[in-house]
């Protein structure tokens, strides 16, 4: 999955600034003490895109807003700012049947594929009303096309016709993954795909991704708290903290020399398959600042161990410190 992408120049999708929002919950004693609505900024002026072939990696810790990013470039959640584009399209500006008609392009896999899956639908409903409400292919063709997309991801026939409660965690996301591909998109959201699966069944999970994307040359988003599996299968890899991406580059490179001090902490705090290393030299400093007050300056001021007076008095540009390799930070490392 993480080989060299083919065509450089071809972008399946483009985010420019995006944001989200989230009101929070305005009392009665708040109206009559005039005290200002406060709101939750998940998404902050997010900027990035992603090539064809191309698998971008997007970590960071719980809450940082990964998932609503996710949900908002697939207009699950309505952005308050920015734009989202698929090759031309502009998916912030459609609505209604238009944006329906285009969901074709993108799909997402979901984190549990316990609850993602109806328990009340055989594979063969699953899969057919996805057929029925985008209208991809005859009625008559609906069978042959389950069936096509059962063997796809390796389960036969004997599926077609059994609940989801009848299968194991790891043939369920096989089940989620032949609904995403059903209507041929050209770009995937894996939502931790993976982290609900035991060990042996994730590394299945991958190859199969890794197959599908190598024949048809999908894009996808792979957002995963687990680093190893990160670099396994991306060719990039974006560091999200508070809303805000603080880094971005060649997935390699970045394993290599991190340039943020959270990228670092993140990078040193992943588990080592070693039991004689007992040594755990990593530290940061207190729990993140909550996204409703964030901190002056640099976001990650109050926990990094490199903070000076510019750090918390000046936020710092997201830039490009050499090819390829985006940062946010006044001192990268």
């Amino acid at each position: 999955m993480a080989e060299q992408v083919a065509n450089k120049k071809d972008v399946v999708v483009r985010v420019e600034n995006l944001t989200k929002q989230f009101s929070l919950k305005y009392s009665i004693i708040d109206a009559i003490t005039r005290k200002p609505r406060k709101t939750l900024k998940a998404v902050d002026s997010v900027s990035f895109e992603i090539l064809r072939g191309e698998t971008l990696g997007l970590v960071g810790e719980s809450g940082c807003g990964k998932s609503t990013l996710a949900r908002t470039m697939l207009r699950l959640y309505e952005p308050n700012g920015g734009e989202i584009f698929y090759g031309d399209l502009n998916a912030t500006k459609i609505k209604g049947k238009e944006l329906r008609k285009q969901r074709q392009r993108f799909q997402m896999i979901f984190q549990d594929p316990f609850s993602s899956l109806n328990p009340r639908k055989t594979v063969r409903m699953v899969l057919a009303e996805v057929f029925k409400v985008h209208k991809v292919c005859a009625r008559k063709d609906v069978e042959r096309r389950v069936y096509e997309l059962l063997q796809m991801v390796g389960l036969g026939k004997s599926a077609i016709d059994r609940f989801p409660g009848e299968f194991s965690g790891g043939q369920r996301q096989r089940i989620g993954v032949a609904r995403a591909l059903s209507i041929n998109p050209d770009f995937i959201i894996a939502d931790e795909p993976v982290s609900a699966l035991d060990v042996s069944i994730q590394a299945q999970i991958i190859n199969l991704l890794s197959e599908i994307q190598e024949k048809k040359q999908l894009s996808f988003l792979f957002i995963s708290h687990d680093l190893r599996v990160v670099r396994l299968v991306t060719h990039r890899v974006a560091v999200m903290y508070l809303g805000a991406f603080v880094e971005l580059s060649p997935t390699e490179a970045l394993f290599k020399h991190p340039y943020h001090p959270y990228t670092k902490v993140l990078m040193q705090a992943a588990p080592v398959l070693d039991p004689t290393n007992r040594t755990r030299e990593y530290a940061i400093e207190g729990e993140p600042p909550s996204p409703v007050n964030l901190p002056s300056g640099c976001r990650f001021h109050p926990r990094c161990v490199y903070a000076t007076e510019e750090c918390k008095t000046t936020e710092p540009e997201f830039l490009e410190i050499e090819p390829g390799r985006f940062v946010a930070c006044h001192h990268p490392l």
